[in-house]
């Protein structure tokens, strides 16, 4: 079973590699590839920044920069999936965690948010949200946290990011065959290997 699936997030300030864990929050992820493997994020952008010394005490401080597909954050084209708690997981909103966007639970779609230093309120039980239920961790940045944190810096009115930061794609990056195979199965998605990179394994 593969338990991690490694991702471009490719941007205008460079490019950010992670591995989304599949084995830990499969809802979540599969949702992900179904977005990124119809290229719903491509020429989608970063349009917020969120940082703790900016802070207006309405709620407890979070550093994370936050994306929105092509069509906007509120883009469903697949309806919201049930939220996979991190007292469940086991994730943690670490700096490099990739969390999803959220109203209520269980309405998260397509939006995501990079986590630029540890936010643990984002957690299950955390005061970031009323309901205490957190946000679901799907994976973590394991190159380009350099290019995060350039973008958290960037120059913003309030937290909308001006001009917000590009993203060209999203793609499953230099996956083995075997990657690929396993994330058809476990997530009953057609992955183009051509555009997933894959590698032979």
């Amino acid at each position: 079973m593969v338990a991690e699936v490694p991702i471009r997030i490719e941007t205008d300030r460079g490019p950010i590699d992670a591995a989304l864990a599949l084995a830990a929050a499969p809802v979540t992820v599969c949702n992900a590839l179904r977005y990124i493997a119809g290229g719903h994020y491509d020429g989608g952008r970063f349009f917020r920044t969120v940082r703790s010394d900016r802070n207006d005490g309405t709620a407890p401080p979070i550093d994370v920069i936050q994306i929105e597909a092509r069509d906007g954050e509120e883009h469903d084209a697949f309806g919201p999936i049930p939220l996979e708690r991190t007292s469940v997981t086991g994730l943690r909103h670490r700096a490099g965690a990739l969390s999803m966007a959220r109203w209520g639970p269980d309405t998260a779609t397509s939006s995501f948010s990079i986590v630029v230093k540890p936010s643990p309120s984002m957690d299950f039980a955390g005061p970031r949200n009323r309901d205490g239920q957190g946000f679901a961790v799907f994976g973590h940045v394991t190159r380009g946290m350099d290019v995060v944190r350039k973008i958290h810096r960037a120059e913003a009115d309030g937290e909308r990011l001006r001009p917000p930061v590009r993203i060209r794609r999203i793609a499953v990056h230099r996956a083995s065959r075997a990657t690929v195979a396993a994330i058809r199965e476990r997530c009953g998605l057609a992955i183009d290997r051509r555009r997933a990179g894959a590698t032979r394994n």
